[in-house]
């Protein structure tokens, strides 16, 4: 299989951490969590007791889907 940047790039998951959430969207801390409650934003993932993350392709699936209206 002949991997090109884009390719590549889609097979790399990265964890985004709140304030690159935060950065990438726009939105508030607050409006991101009331989205997240009424399930119209991607929940963050557990990384450990005290660390959670978003994975970038469902937080840019998410802009993608606002974008496409």
């Amino acid at each position: 299989m002949h991997i090109t940047p884009h390719t590549e790039a889609a097979l790399i998951r990265r964890a985004l951490r709140f304030p690159q959430v935060v950065e990438r969207t726009g939105l508030s801390k607050t409006h991101i969590y009331r989205l997240i409650q009424r399930g119209e934003f991607p929940a963050p993932h557990k990384l450990s007791e005290r660390a959670v993350a978003w994975d970038d392709a469902a937080i840019s699936s998410w802009l993608e889907e606002k974008f496409a209206v």
